[in-house]
């Protein structure tokens, strides 16, 4: 598969976005100018997978057709409204990244289909992205709680915040729900405080041997809070 050439796709233009071929490595994304200028909130993402030897190797597409909940690339993805590409015999189909996932180590893909590649459309003028991770040890370790986020600025002092989440979930989830009161022009606090518990609905987090399921309740709250203080500020 890797030597595949069509698989190892790294493109970027302004109508199609970022093409994420299957084959292109983590280290490839990472190193990439136009990711870390345009996509940084996938590098951030990207970066905390596994350790430096197995991004060498490891793949974006890799990632998520593994289907953890706790996939790092998918709350980025998501917060990007990524389509992810599909080939079989027959055609190919697209498919949007929050529709992608389907249950624990399960995803839309039939016996017979492969990914090819992931498109990720421009973000809006004016938006920064961000991605937060608990784990047990700085270095290769699953999530206890993956938090992405996307801060877009919307005028007359207004802004607007997309969140997505692993590893509290059976799948990655995005709250589409809770990213509806930061449409309202208020203090940050006070939206927060407001959207929070419709987060905390949205999750299911469960208890394991990384984190017990009030301690993945709490930090949810916590890096929320915390990613969404920091992009806010700095959108």
């Amino acid at each position: 598969m890797k030597g595949v050439r069509e698989l190892q796709t790294l493109r970027f233009d302004e109508k199609q976005g970022l093409t994420i071929g299957a084959a292109v490595t983590l280290r490839e994304i990472i190193e990439s100018d136009t990711v870390t200028k345009r996509f940084p909130i996938i590098k951030e993402s990207a970066s905390t997978i596994g350790d430096s030897t197995l991004r060498n190797r490891a793949t974006l597409v890799g990632n998520i057709c593994n289907a953890s909940p706790a996939t790092d690339s998918a709350p980025a993805l998501l917060v990007l409204d990524a389509v992810v590409n599909i080939r079989k015999k027959s055609g190919i189909r697209s498919v949007p990244m929050r529709e992608f996932f389907k249950g624990v180590k399960k995803t839309v893909l039939g016996r017979d289909e492969l990914v090819t590649s992931v498109n990720v459309p421009l973000p809006p003028e004016g938006s920064r992205g961000g991605y937060l991770k608990a784990r047990r040890v700085m270095g290769e370790d699953l999530a206890i709680v993956g938090v992405g986020g996307l801060a877009t600025e919307n005028g007359n002092e207004r802004k607007s915040i997309r969140l997505a989440y692993a590893s509290v979930a059976p799948t990655p989830v995005r709250a589409f729900e809770a990213e509806t009161i930061f449409r309202r022009q208020a203090p940050i606090q006070q939206l927060l405080d407001e959207a929070l518990p419709i987060v905390m609905k949205t999750i299911s987090p469960i208890s394991d041997v990384r984190g017990g399921r009030e301690y993945r309740a709490n930090l949810v709250r916590i890096l929320t809070r915390r990613l969404v203080e920091r992009l806010w500020e700095a959108s």
